[in-house]
């Protein structure tokens, strides 16, 4: 009688194919250079985490996308987003291990990995283009254009038509800022919510009000910051003049078309009032859905200036394996934002005690 099939830990993970795969260039262990195993590993594992954050966010933002989102799936988005966050920490983290090679340990090998460079990785750019990030909101493009650079190298690849079709595949999908937006639009505002009459009256009338209070806000701030030294009157009344302007801008999306303004104003409008009325029992899991988007956005930046500041003190700030400019460029993407108005929002929020009267409060608390 034959054995019952019963797997095991090496066969549940494909264990001998995953050991197989640190050979590099040669295919062959035993020929690598003494700490090439090490970096080859420390790469892997970040593709390993990129695959499992690309599987993350893709959960958060279907769930996020539906036409109705139930109460209860906004804190499974916010887990599985979570888990994005805490696998950026376990990133930023990594490259204390990868710091361990010493400059001229990776010397040793270098010249050989032209023109690979982590430069080429479409899953970090799948990353990308899945959280937003669109062409226009990127920092590194003065660098030139990295998706059309990583296509080049791809075209010039025998294995390149991975990184290309996974690329124009993700091109084509929904993304989480899209997601968040489409959500984040039929927020209640002061009670009325898009599909009631005279709703743009009502968010109109909330921004007009808010801003109002801004003014007033400002005002005792104003008059302390120039009591006390820190800026003479003019200089100070300039400086708060221009913060409320750029408020107004914003929230009555002025730079944005026409035909979109409304819309875009209303979404803007929601992220305000939720995080100004956070502690209301209906908006307890949203606010936190937002602060958890904010955290994602800040462990992605804090990854690209650990990034940047790992290649500075191994290489210096000499030219990219695959052509780029290294460190500076490194650094500017570190600038790159996707969640605009998440951040553009905290510049304008008012202290609790200035905030606007509340309409319907009865509608945002537990029936």
């Amino acid at each position: 009688m034959s054995a019952p099939n019963t797997p095991t830990y090496w066969d549940y993970l494909g264990l001998e194919q995953l050991l197989s795969l640190q050979g590099g260039l040669e295919g062959d262990e035993t020929r690598l250079m003494p700490d090439e195993l090490h970096f080859i590993v420390v790469h892997q594992v970040f593709e390993l985490w990129f695959k499992l954050i690309l599987r993350e966010v893709r959960l958060a933002r279907d769930h996020l996308a539906a036409p109705v989102v139930p109460e209860e799936h906004v804190p499974y988005v916010v887990h599985h987003l979570r888990r994005v966050n805490t696998i950026a920490g376990l990133m930023v983290a990594q490259f204390g291990v990868m710091e361990t090679l010493t400059p001229q340990d990776f010397l040793d090998f270098r010249a050989k990995l032209v023109p690979a460079s982590g430069f080429q990785s479409f899953q970090m750019r799948e990353v990308e283009i899945l959280l937003g990030l669109t062409a226009e909101q990127r920092t590194d493009k003065d660098f030139g254009d990295p998706l059309a650079a990583l296509r080049r190298f791809a075209e010039a690849s025998p294995g390149g038509k991975l990184a290309i079709d996974r690329i124009v595949a993700v091109q084509k999908e929904h993304t989480l800022r899209e997601a968040l937006h489409a959500w984040l639009h039929r927020t209640p505002i002061q009670g009325s919510t898009p599909d009631e009459a005279g709703d743009d009256a009502v968010v109109t009338s909330f921004i007009d009000q808010y801003l109002a209070k801004q003014v007033e806000s400002h005002r005792g701030q104003r008059d302390r910051i120039v009591e006390v030294g820190a800026l003479p009157p003019a200089a100070a009344d300039a400086k708060f003049a221009a913060a409320q302007a750029q408020a107004r801008s914003f929230l009555m999306a002025e730079e944005v078309d026409p035909g979109e303004r409304a819309r875009t104003r209303r979404t803007r409008a929601a992220i305000l009032f939720i995080e100004s009325y956070r502690e209301l029992p209906l908006l307890a899991w949203p606010r936190l859905l937002l602060d958890t988007v904010v955290e994602l956005e800040s462990s992605l930046v804090l990854f690209r200036t650990r990034h940047a500041r790992m290649v500075e003190r191994v290489i210096g700030r000499r030219l990219g394996t695959g052509g780029s400019a290294g460190v500076a460029y490194l650094d500017r993407t570190a600038e790159n934002r996707i969640f605009t108005e998440l951040w553009a929002v905290r510049t304008m929020l008012l202290p609790r005690v200035d905030l606007p009267s509340l309409q319907r409060r009865e509608d945002y608390g537990f029936a």
